[in-house]
């Protein structure tokens, strides 16, 4: 589907949700490719701490302040530059939860039936004989269309996440979709990122390392901690001097996502030589240690400061609404929230400059599968809309014939072409002689 934003810059978005203090994993599969990604001159970056999403799941208000703080200063310590992103609290931010209400009363409720974390709450209850919602609230239900919000707000072009994720985009696609096909095209359709080479860590056990696990290395914790929480990495019974293998070894994939490929190799030849789990635990705590370091000094300065990560954050939060206030007040005035002194005046210059704009048609895919297109007028008003194709082809060859016979292929295409209330034969006829007299 065409979308008119062609002129904005190629943008990615991610956030955090903060309910926690950041670890290894946290580091390894979001912060630091992150950073690195904010570097380049090709795109334009947001970073957004989700603590509005942070509601959904605690209730406990001391902690999401806390966790606000650890993880901003966590990415600020990793080397995220607020001068060449756009980094803010979501909270901040008021044009998102309007933004939220404009997207629930396109939403169908059978999409967001279908949400990953809401049947899974479903399907946990229905297993223990509950009701079907118990405990789930309606933030969990409306969680993919704040989400999406997140992610409309600001035209992102790519999101990167990981492959649990891809739901939620695809859900964003479908609302921005809709809504454009309403009332005209406002919204970029975003793009699921996924970083195939990023690593997934493994935990103290073995398991994905994760808070629900309890199985975490917290990404600044002292040097002497990080020491003995690395001596506690789940290992096999081999002893010194046996052979061991790589392969489901948390320790050998810890080490991985930290060493160049030299040092790889060269872990990988010692664990083939027997080398003593000790010892591999001392050579992943010193690799960890060189990286994380110099940002772990850096991250307690800026914990001993939250007046200064306060202000770069509002700072992000006023340099992010320069974008967001203006687009919210062009989607107020699509959806009708206009104030009623402009009407006429607007009514005129929409009159005024219909006669002189030209029509456009827009080709798209349905979530059925089927392939449709619309006619729209130089404002955005929608004149005509088809029926469902099996094939972009056959939508393709009903547009070319309207363009090239115009009116008069209105009749051969009846059975394909769906009304719409208040728009009269005229009005259609008019639109197709003016695209066709336009066109080259």
């Amino acid at each position: 589907m065409t979308n008119k934003q062609t002129s904005t810059p190629h943008r990615f978005l991610t956030g955090i949700t903060t309910t926690g203090t950041p670890h290894l994993g946290n580091y390894v599969g979001s912060i630091r490719p992150s950073v690195a990604a904010s570097k380049g001159d090709s795109a334009e970056s947001f970073y957004f701490l989700a603590d509005y999403h942070a509601l959904i799941k605690c209730d406990e208000p001391a902690r999401i302040q806390q966790s606000t703080l650890e993880i901003a200063a966590s990415w600020l310590a990793a080397g995220l530059d607020p001068e060449r992103v756009t980094f803010y609290r979501q909270s901040d931010i008021p044009e998102i939860p309007e933004l939220t209400w404009l997207l629930t009363c396109v939403t169908a409720k059978g999409v967001l039936n279908r949400a990953h974390a809401y049947k899974a709450s479903v399907d946990k209850n229905t297993t223990a004989g509950n009701d079907p919602d118990a405990d789930v609230s309606a933030g969990l239900f409306m969680y993919p269309v704040l989400m999406g919000a997140d992610i409309l707000m600001f035209k992102a072009h790519q999101v990167p996440v990981g492959r649990d994720q891809i739901q939620h985009i695809e859900m964003a696609r479908d609302m921005a979709q809709r809504f454009n096909h309403l009332y005209g095209e406002h919204f970029v359709l975003p793009q699921a990122l996924i970083e195939e080479s990023v690593a997934l860590l493994p935990g103290l056990d073995g398991r994905k390392m994760s808070k629900s696990y309890d199985n975490t290395i917290p990404l600044f914790t002292p040097r002497d901690q990080l020491k003995k929480l690395i001596a506690s990495i789940l290992t096999d019974s081999r002893a010194p001097g046996e052979p061991k293998q790589t392969e489901d070894s948390a320790l050998f994939q810890i080490y991985q996502a930290f060493a160049s490929a030299p040092e790889t190799a060269a872990l990988r030849n010692a664990f083939a030589e027997g080398i003593a789990w000790g010892d591999a635990k001392q050579l992943l705590f010193e690799r960890i240690d060189q990286e994380v370091a110099p940002m772990r000094a850096r991250y307690q300065a800026l914990m001993q400061d939250p007046a200064k990560i306060e202000a770069t954050l509002l700072a992000g939060a006023d340099k992010a609404r320069r974008l967001s206030t203006p687009f919210m007040g062009e989607l107020r005035q699509a959806v009708g929230l206009r104030k009623l002194v402009a009407a006429p005046a607007v009514a005129a210059a929409k009159l005024k400059t219909a006669k002189t704009s030209e029509p456009v048609f827009k080709q798209y895919r349905e979530a059925d599968g089927k392939f449709h297109f619309k006619l729209l007028d130089g404002q955005g008003q929608l004149l005509l809309h088809s029926l469902g194709f099996e094939s972009p082809k056959e939508a393709a060859k009903a547009i070319a014939l309207l363009q090239t016979q115009g009116e008069a292929a209105l009749p051969m295409l009846r059975q394909s072409l769906q009304a719409v209330p208040g728009v009269t034969a005229d009005a259609i006829a008019a639109a197709l002689q003016l695209w066709s007299s336009a066109a080259p």
